[in-house]
Formats: C-alpha cells, sequence, structure tokens
C-alpha cells in the first residue's frame, strides 16, 4: 500500500454554509497530519483564493481552478490552460451578447467588464472580492478558467458551439468554463501519478456537481451530508452534513481515523 491522500473539496465541505471551518474539520486534518497522511485541497477556486484556509490547516498541497493548476507542497505539479483561440472567440462572442466574463489564473482574476450585479452577487456568495476590470487580460498569458456571469436559460447562447471547453453551473448567476478534459479528477490524477500513489489509495470529500468525475475516479469517495444527490448516488459512502462534524465522521468511516 502506498502512503494514502486526502483530498477535500472547500465550499460545501471544508466551509460550512457561514464559511467557516468547523473546530471538528479542524482537529481531524490535523490528526491526519499527525499520522503522516498526505493532505490536500480540490477546489474550483483559484489559489489566491484560498490562502487563508491553507494557512489555517497547513495544507500546502492542493489542486485549484477546477484541476487546471496542482502544487504539491510548493512545486507546481499540473497546468492545463484554455486553449487561446477558442478563449479570443468566446470573448467576443460573449461581448456581443452583454455577457460579463471573469478570467482567472492563479496568480489573480480580472473581468471584462466593470462591475455587473450577477457577478457581485456570485462573488458575495463565496466571501471573495469583485475583481477589477481589464478586458484584455487573458491576452498572451494562461489562462485556467473563466466564470461567465448569467442565468442558466440564457446560457446556451453563448455556450453552444464551442467544443474545446467544458461547461459547469455552480451559482444561479454564473458558470465555470473549463478545458475539454479538465476536472478535478484529472488534476488529482496527475499528482498521485507525480507522486507515485496507487489510486486506490486516494480518497476524497465532495459536495457538488463539480465533483462527480473526482468521486467517481479517486479509490474511495465520501459525498457530504449536504452534497447534491447525484454525487451522493455515485459515492462509496455518504457522510454526514458539514455542519455535523461530515469530514471527521467520513474519515472514521474510512478508517483513516
Amino acid at each position: 500500500m502506498s502512503k494514502p491522500i486526502v483530498f477535500f473539496d472547500i465550499d460545501g465541505t471544508i466551509l460550512n454554509h457561514e464559511k467557516v471551518i468547523p473546530n471538528s474539520t479542524k482537529e481531524a486534518i490535523m490528526e491526519l497530519q499527525k499520522k503522516d497522511i498526505h493532505v490536500a485541497i480540490a477546489t474550483g477556486r483559484a489559489p489566491f483564493m484560498f490562502e487563508e484556509i491553507r494557512e489555517e490547516l497547513n495544507i500546502k498541497s492542493f489542486v485549484s481552478l477546477n484541476g487546471q493548476y496542482a502544487e504539491f507542497e510548493g512545486e507546481t505539479v499540473h497546468t492545463h490552460a484554455l486553449h487561446p483561440e477558442e478563449l479570443h472567440l468566446f470573448t467576443e462572442k460573449a461581448n456581443e451578447l452583454n455577457i460579463p466574463l471573469v478570467y482567472l489564473n492563479n496568480e489573480t482574476m480580472r473581468a471584462s467588464t466593470v462591475t455587473h450585479p450577477h457577478i457581485m452577487e456570485a462573488m458575495n456568495s463565496i466571501k471573495m472580492n469583485i475583481p477589477e476590470a481589464q478586458s484584455d487580460f487573458y491576452h498572451n498569458r494562461d489562462i485556467y478558467q473563466v466564470l461567465l456571469f448569467c442565468e442558466e436559460q440564457n446560457e446556451a447562447n453563448l455556450t453552444n458551439g464551442f467544443s474545446q471547453f467544458n461547461f459547469i453551473r455552480w451559482h444561479d448567476f454564473s458558470t465555470d468554463v473549463l478545458p475539454i478534459g479538465g476536472s478535478k479528477a484529472n488534476g488529482i490524477l496527475q499528482m498521485v501519478k507525480h507522486l507515485g500513489i496507487d489510486i486506490k489509495d486516494v480518497f476524497a470529500f465532495g459536495d457538488g456537481l463539480n465533483d462527480l468525475e473526482m468521486i467517481e475516479t479517486v479509490g474511495t469517495g465520501i459525498a457530504m451530508g449536504n452534497a447534491v444527490e447525484p454525487l451522493k448516488k455515485l459515492a462509496n459512502h455518504v457522510t454526514t452534513s458539514v455542519e455535523e462534524d461530515g469530514i471527521l465522521n467520513g474519515l472514521k468511516w474510512a478508517g483513516l481515523l
């Protein structure tokens, strides 16, 4: 058996609905680290969006931007950028439809336009600052993820015809735009390949639609009690909710604590 590694989603998994880390989660992660088990984060957020969480939990390894940028103990082990020409065409169409975008790399994010109410509502829901506007931010730099901001019924007007991208809705007003084949699962596979860890020794906790491939791919996938139903159906186990010591109880079920 190789040394296990456990990946934790952030929103709805590490963080409760008030965006606070439950004490039981802090203690559980500390116990894993004492047992010399690898602990990592797997999130749709960019690295600069969860620095405080990493510091508070002493976690130095992560798969971020829904799998497009990964680091292990400070070393970059995987990157997967959006196709630049396709992104340019996508931006042009979004501008035509007056649909705002936010571009993200591993260091920062910028909006395609000045503040929009959909951007404000979605970013406020994860307690993030509203990004500055810089319409040409995507020029001549790697962009690992884009957020588009519109209601679901209007999304197809923009997304149809872009075969190089995957689209995953995470908010009533926002959808993640990822490179084709990009996912938390792929980022995890790249990291564990780098480490020489067998997939059967990989555990993951999640709650959302962007966790589906991750939960299905790892050796043991655990859905939070507050997870969406499709994720619960795929998981090896459904633990209690984030408000009810879900991570602690899931780790006990898995025999890691």
